[in-house]
């Protein structure tokens, strides 16, 4: 015997006839999706694309596709017919065999979508948004807008990419970000630049009377943009519909000229605990402007306790319109509009922006940035679909998995925590009992989760 042999060895490998399987953490997702009310609004939305009523179940087809995206396993659609063998997947999530989709059932139900469909998911996504909303009943709603590069250089030839400003080959969709959300998005080619057309500008019109309408018309809305949002019409908007925007400018020779005039003791200092910036208020209006917007330009000092050299210090200009409308503060507690009316909190909230970026990555993370068909249309809402996707597994997080996996958890550290244990689906007594070890019971707390994801809060359509 050598010395190093196990104490403990396996001797031979056989096959078991038990249901098995090492996706255990569906079954609660799976049964999270069904409780809060998701596929009426599916249906509702889509039932009109299915023209016979054989086959599996349109909602039972969003149930695999939504379960595909959080399993994370395999970013190809030929994985749906290996999950479509495995009797333990089935079992997971509460389907029999004979209801497991394939890859060809899948390529089918997304080539029946064209371009045009995006609107119908961005109404679901806008649904999901205002549910939280009501949930949350926040006072104030801080949204971001932002374009996110999806890299297609690996892909083959798909209909819409282009050449983005990342320099990589793929998709340019337009995204508003709430709360670490993505509550509306435009699905776009990647020539398509953030302020491409009338699409922001009307993005932002259509999200603030949606707000307005279905949640509360007293609450108080911020838009956050950066440079690539930097356009008159659409800061005139925001202000024309009372809502607060803090955008960055750009830097022009007249703001340097600008910055030059007063003395150094109009200078003040910002310290956000980690790094130093001097900042000046100006007057900010380009020549063809037709209104005035107060502006802040901030001048890095330095970082981390050390001081940077002046090559390295990206200067920048912050635009907003407060102090200048007093409407979009009318519906402030008193504490607030002082807190709004501080230079300092101004500063404060532009750079938050770059934390509200996050769900970008989240977002990746979560699904993948190449896309599986060469028509535009079904790439269209295979992309829907994964934020729609992704949008209830942070409600998830949030609603069943909270204290159990950090709300902050990207999609892998959740899967590899959440998801993947293994478990055994019995019957017994005419039941379906999945079962699992004594360890993943009292790490995952699973009766606690089991019991939050019968009772979840339902949207209410």
């Amino acid at each position: 015997m050598n010395k190093y042999d196990s104490s403990w060895p396996i001797s031979k490998i056989e096959i078991t006839n038990d249901t098995l399987t090492g996706r255990g953490g569906l079954t609660p997702f799976v049964r999270y999706l069904s409780q809060i009310n998701i596929y009426p609004l599916l249906i509702g939305s889509f039932g009109h694309i299915r023209k016979s009523k054989k086959g599996v179940a349109l909602w039972n087809v969003f149930k695999q596709i939504f379960c595909f995206f959080f399993d994370g396993t395999s970013r190809y659609l030929t994985y749906f017919d290996e999950i479509k063998k495995d009797e333990g997947y089935a079992a997971a999530i509460e389907n029999t065999s004979e209801e497991m989709v394939s890859s060809h059932a899948i390529k089918r139900f997304f080539g029946v979508f064209g371009w045009w469909h995006g609107s119908i998911y961005r109404k679901i996504l806008n649904c999901l948004f205002i549910w939280r909303l009501r949930l949350e009943q926040p006072a104030e709603v801080t949204i971001t807008i932002d374009t996110m590069v999806m890299n297609n250089d690996e892909a083959p030839k798909r209909h819409g990419v282009g050449v983005t400003y990342k320099k990589k080959k793929g998709f340019q969709p337009l995204q508003m970000i709430w709360n670490g959300r993505i509550v509306d998005a435009v699905f776009r080619g990647g020539k398509k630049h953030g302020n491409h057309g009338d699409t922001a500008v009307n993005m932002i019109t259509r999200m603030v009377e949606l707000i307005r309408r279905e949640y509360r018309r007293d609450v108080t809305i911020v838009i956050q943009m950066d440079s690539g949002f930097f356009d008159q019409d659409i800061f005139s908007r925001i202000n024309n519909l009372d809502v607060i925007f803090v955008a960055t400018g750009k830097i022009y020779d007249w703001v340097k000229k600008r910055i030059l005039e007063p003395a150094k003791d109009d200078w003040k200092e910002y310290d956000n605990g980690h790094q130093v910036w001097k900042w000046l208020e100006i007057k900010y209006k380009c020549h063809s402007w037709k209104e005035e917007y107060r502006g802040f330009y901030t001048h890095p000092v330095s970082e981390g306790g050390q001081r940077l050299f002046d090559f390295a210090r990206p200067d920048t200009v912050i635009i907003t319109n407060l102090g200048r409308n007093d409407k979009i503060l009318e519906h402030c507690t008193k504490e607030r509009r002082q807190y709004w009316l501080k230079p300092e909190n101004i500063i404060r909230s532009h750079h938050m922006r770059g934390a509200d970026e996050l769900p970008h990555r989240g977002l990746k993370d979560f699904g993948f940035e190449q896309m599986p068909f060469k028509r535009f249309g079904p790439n269209t809402a295979f992309y829907y679909c994964m934020v729609i996707g992704f949008f209830l597994f942070e409600t998830y997080k949030q609603d069943v998995l909270k204290g159990v996996i950090p709300l902050t958890a990207y999609a892998t550290t959740a899967r590899r925590r959440a998801v993947d244990f293994a478990a055994k689906v019995i019957r017994r007594g005419g039941q379906n009992i999945l079962k699992v070890t004594q360890a993943v019971m009292d790490g995952l707390k699973i009766d606690m989760l089991w019991l939050r994801c019968q009772s979840p809060p339902p949207i209410c359509l």
